[in-house]
């Protein structure tokens, strides 16, 4: 229901030519809050639904997230006020507010209280979707969805992996876990972190799972620059090898 939580993430990761990300939605509207987040599940994020601003006010600051969608209308405490307080603590999660006022005086005062985007309702979920894309992608710092890393190239927008000049076949979860690594080059990403955004709510995971889907992109990836290497009880790291060449079949 609205108060579900969802895993614990720290950062965005990208997948499918979309940001995966753990997302906080303030909407009491109950058909629209209903949809938004059916949405946004169904495209593989995790999506926590609260209706209430005083409940969002505290839940804000008790857990990180990649982006709050915020309602302005909300009992118990208003989303400017939400969005005040978020501001005033130093919380700089990305806030794209969805709202009626369509004036360009009130999306100025938006802004300037600490707004990273708005969208005026009605909306399609398409545009917020590529709303949420292009605030998570600056709050990030990556302008594009074309990474580049040795010899290994990831397109977002296209869903493609090019590693040292051949296309690489991925399958979608692979392709996130890919991305996760990828986006924290040279940082240890927890097994946990990992597990949360590969399976989120699934209850019967093998718990080699992601064992298995590392070893299917190691292989894949013998012939790149890129290495995925196992920090044991931690989790995994992306590296570029600058002194292996690559490996041809």
């Amino acid at each position: 229901m609205p108060t579900r939580r969802a895993p614990k993430t720290r950062n965005a990761s990208w997948l499918w030519g979309k940001q995966i990300v753990r997302a906080l939605l303030i909407e009491d509207t109950a058909d629209l809050g209903a949809a938004i987040a059916a949405r946004l599940r169904d495209q593989g994020h995790a999506v926590e639904w609260l209706t209430d601003g005083g409940h969002a006010s505290q839940r804000v600051q008790e857990d990180p997230f990649d982006l709050i969608i915020l309602d302005l209308m909300l009992p118990s405490m208003s989303g400017v006020d939400v969005l005040k307080l978020l501001r005033g603590r130093r919380i700089n999660t990305p806030v794209l507010v969805i709202t009626a006022r369509g004036e360009i005086g009130d999306k100025i005062d938006l802004l300037d209280i600490g707004a990273d985007d708005y969208l005026v309702k009605p909306f399609d979920l398409r545009e917020l979707e590529a709303r949420m894309r292009a605030v998570v992608r600056r709050h990030n710092g990556t302008p594009t969805s074309r990474i580049e890393i040795g010899n290994v190239t990831v397109d977002i927008a296209a869903q493609s992996i090019v590693a040292a000049g051949v296309n690489i076949e991925l399958t979608r979860r692979e392709f996130r876990l890919l991305e996760l690594l990828v986006l924290n080059l040279g940082q240890v990403v927890a097994r946990e972190r990992l597990m949360d955004q590969l399976f989120g709510y699934e209850n019967a995971v093998n718990p080699n799972a992601l064992e298995l889907y590392i070893s299917r992109i190691r292989r894949r990836l013998k012939s790149s620059s890129l290495r995925i290497e196992t920090v044991w009880g931690t989790g995994y790291v992306a590296k570029i090898d600058h002194e292996r060449p690559p490996e041809i079949n």
